[in-house]
């Protein structure tokens, strides 16, 4: 028998910056025992630049990855949905856990800030994949 593996959604409206960070955080520190996925209410064209450069810092490789359409399924296949300044833009599914995180957008921001935001993401990813893969 296997066991189910928690699923993680992490979602802001561009998946360019915070979105991003937070699934390559949980990736890395959760070693494969939490299935990440991050998508976008709008996504933008390409991963922030400054995000991509903050997280190769930590050794995680942001460069391959590109903003991803916000679907209904990938909303009702997560156990966990973590809301990043996306508004009402997320569809709402009886019995799923929702967080929002009042986060900085790391969009125009200078690279000592979106270190900040990237150590402050990390912080919350830690806590939740405590509590979800101890």
């Amino acid at each position: 028998m296997t066991e189910k593996r928690p699923e993680v959604l992490f979602v802001c409206v561009h998946n360019a910056g915070r979105s991003q960070m937070a699934a390559g955080l949980l990736r890395l520190h959760s070693e494969g025992r939490i299935l990440v996925r991050s998508a976008g209410s709008a996504p933008a064209d390409q991963v922030n630049p400054m995000a991509v450069a903050v997280m190769a810092e930590v050794g995680v490789d942001l460069a391959y990855e590109f903003p991803k359409p916000l679907t209904g399924q990938a909303v009702e296949a997560a156990d966990v949905v973590v809301t990043m300044g996306c508004g009402d833009a997320c569809p709402i599914f009886p019995g799923k856990r929702y967080e929002d995180w009042k986060l900085d957008d790391p969009a125009g921001q200078d690279l000592d800030t979106v270190r900040k935001i990237r150590d402050e993401i990390d912080a919350r990813v830690r806590a939740l994949m405590a509590e979800l893969a101890p």
